[in-house]
């Protein structure tokens, strides 16, 4: 069978996009002033930043020579200084005695925060192409997605990138490869993105080594759902992986096994990357389905498309667990139906985001949503304002917490009174960072209250494995760390358990009164420190009234810090031009029982504004 399924997975900024890039142009899938660079990355989001956020699946056609041009070939590769050279690639392209071949491409992300999207790609595939900088070596997502396409038995293949740069150690790197991943050294392709180097080897390795996948057509159909999106037109686009059988004719009746839910084929093909639709989609191919479903609740990543409920389902993903937890609110309240739409769509395109409703008595009705990291929960809302147009607040992340055995989202919702036990989720840090930083980076850690595991070796690389609380990991852990390596520590963590933590929930009062969206739990040790900075920044952005406002970080019954936003004076003695004091002190203690009759029925209004600055910070 003349089809291969691969993925390309990599640490960030390792030069994933830009080789699907050369692949994308040596095959001639894109051609001519169609061609930009990150062409996979759709999202405007993603060109900004320079990151992949989204997996992208695209097809690629690929002429492979026969055994007799391959030999051809070789002899003058030999006789050429770059045997690698892109002028070679347009004779096998043109050879007439070649077979061509179907290659689908999912591209993926490289931060962590997203390694949900690399697993669910690892899913629908045989293969895998692990790519690592040659001027920076195996790093924490490197490990961690080659690790994870291993336990799938995928087929992998080691490809040492930028090998053009001056600073490139090729065999320093290769060498490390084959210690860490157990390759032959002879395994290792050389290529470079940005020049085209190795490419052609690439994509011969890609025919050669990864397996076909089983075409078994006759089967009843099973397609896996590994991503989906909502169209106005056409509703819910399940992006599949075909299993067994084949889609069935246009208008047929297809079923989701996983929800029971029913829908039909009002279109399907493949990606080239912009939507191509085909006649037939079957067993081994990946492509998408156009559902005409509307509810998108009824179509689930992982969930098996059959034409029968009968068929028994495909195993799926293993269900991601959110970790950081944030309260979004429309900032306009009459928005909250747009927001709730708006979710309900944005969810078919990001399976790791979880939401559910939440009321707060400051910011009125919202939604508490559940992220996988920090910079996805910024990503996220950035989509959310960008794609769908919502203009929201997000209140300060926390994590989850294990209270009395019941596990607590949001910090308001916890009741000192009847607390008994709390705990606190606790992850495994893996660093890779170069030697000369192990000592501001393990104090960093220490810092956080990490506990020391294991540190090991490789080369002039060391990885550094910690334990810590994830409240410490998600405040500015990241920015600390890189900026204490100058920019080349990467980090990978895991969730483990639960552990006791001797915690209490600060509580914000303006006024008197207590600001539910402001609560944090934050360790003993530090809520005095949390709660001075808190009450410090909230007396820089709220606006002065005509009354003083007590602003009060407190544990229960205890106040442990106070501010005071000092009132406005107007001059009630401006009219006065003669007479003794008591003139005078009777006008002021007029204005200063006004004031406090304006205080006792008076109630502070927290503007947006100071929020947003607030919850920045």
């Amino acid at each position: 069978m003349n089809i291969r399924n691969f993925s390309i997975i990599a640490h960030v900024d390792h030069g994933k996009s830009t080789l699907a890039d050369r692949l994308l142009e040596v095959t001639g899938t894109v051609v001519g002033s169609k061609m930009q660079d990150q062409i996979l990355d759709s999202l405007a989001l993603e060109r900004e930043r320079g990151i992949t956020i989204k997996l992208a699946p695209v097809r690629l056609h690929y002429k492979y020579p026969s055994n007799k041009l391959q030999e051809t070939n070789k002899s003058q590769n030999q006789n050429s200084n770059n045997q690698n050279d892109l002028s070679l690639v347009s004779s096998n392209l043109e050879a007439s005695d070649s077979e061509e071949y179907i290659l689908n491409l999912i591209d993926t992300p490289g931060h962590v925060d997203f390694s949900y999207e690399v697993s669910r790609a690892l899913a629908a595939v045989e293969g895998a192409i692990i790519l690592v900088d040659a001027t920076q070596g195996i790093q924490a997502q490197t490990l961690s997605h080659g690790l994870a396409a291993l336990e799938q038995n995928l087929t992998l293949i080691p490809v040492l990138n930028k090998v053009d740069l001056p600073n490139a150690d090729t065999e320093k790197y290769t060498k490390q490869l084959v210690d860490t991943f157990g390759f032959l050294e002879s395994e290792i392709i050389l290529a470079s993105g940005k020049s085209g180097i190795g490419v052609e080897e690439i994509l011969k390795a890609i025919i050669e080594r990864i397996p076909a996948p089983k075409q078994e057509i006759e089967k009843p159909l099973k397609a896996l759902i590994f991503d989906s999106y909502f169209d106005d037109y056409k509703g819910v686009v399940a992006q599949v992986r075909i299993v067994e059988g084949k889609v069935g004719p246009l208008q047929s009746k297809i079923v989701f096994l996983g929800t029971k839910s029913e829908g039909q084929v009002l279109e399907k093909g493949y990606f080239a990357p912009q939507l191509k639709e085909v006649e037939n989609l079957e067993a081994g191919e990946i492509g998408y389905i156009a559902t005409g479903i509307k509810v998108s609740d009824t179509v689930r990543v992982g969930d098996t498309i059959s034409t029968s409920f009968e068929t028994a389902q495909l195993p799926g993903y293993k269900e991601v667990k959110p970790m950081v937890y944030v309260g979004l609110y429309p900032i306009d309240s009459s928005e909250y139906f747009e927001l709730k739409e708006a979710l309900s769509k944005f969810k078919l395109n990001d399976p790791a985001f979880s939401y559910e409703m939440e009321q707060s008595a400051a910011l009125g009705s919202g939604f508490r949503c559940g992220f996988l990291g920090l910079l996805h929960a910024e990503v996220v809302q950035e989509r959310l304002s960008g794609e769908f147009g919502v203009d929201l607040l997000a209140t300060a992340p926390s994590v989850e917490y294990l209270v009395n055995g019941e596990l607590i989202h949001n910090p308001a919702d916890l009741d000192l009174s009847q607390m008994k036990t709390i705990d606190e989720p606790w992850i495994k840090l893996q660093m890779f960072s170069p030697q000369e930083y192990i000592g501001a980076v393990m104090e960093l850690v220490q810092e956080k209250r990490g506990k020391f595991v294991n540190m090991i070796h490789y080369g002039t690389q060391v990885e550094l494995i910690y334990e810590m609380p994830l409240a410490d990991m998600i405040t500015d852990f990241y920015d600390k760390l890189k900026s204490v390596s100058s920019g080349f520590a990467s980090l990978d963590w895991d969730f483990i358990d639960f552990r006791p933590v001797e915690a209490v929930k600060v509580d914000i009062l303006v006024g008197g009164e207590k600001v539910d969206a402001l609560t944090f739990v934050a360790v003993r040790s530090k809520s005095e420190a949390m709660g001075r900075r808190m009450v410090s920044k909230l007396k820089d952005v709220l606006p002065r009234q005509n009354f003083a406002i007590a602003l009060q970080a407190a544990i229960g019954g205890t106040v442990i810090a106070r501010e005071t936003i000092s009132p406005f004076r107007k001059d009630v003695t401006v009219g006065l031009y003669g007479g003794d004091r008591t003139r005078k002190d009777k006008l002021l203690d007029k204005q200063k029982k006004g004031k406090a009759k304006m205080k006792m029925v008076g109630r502070v209004e927290i503007p947006q504004e100071a929020f947003l600055s607030i919850l920045k910070s």
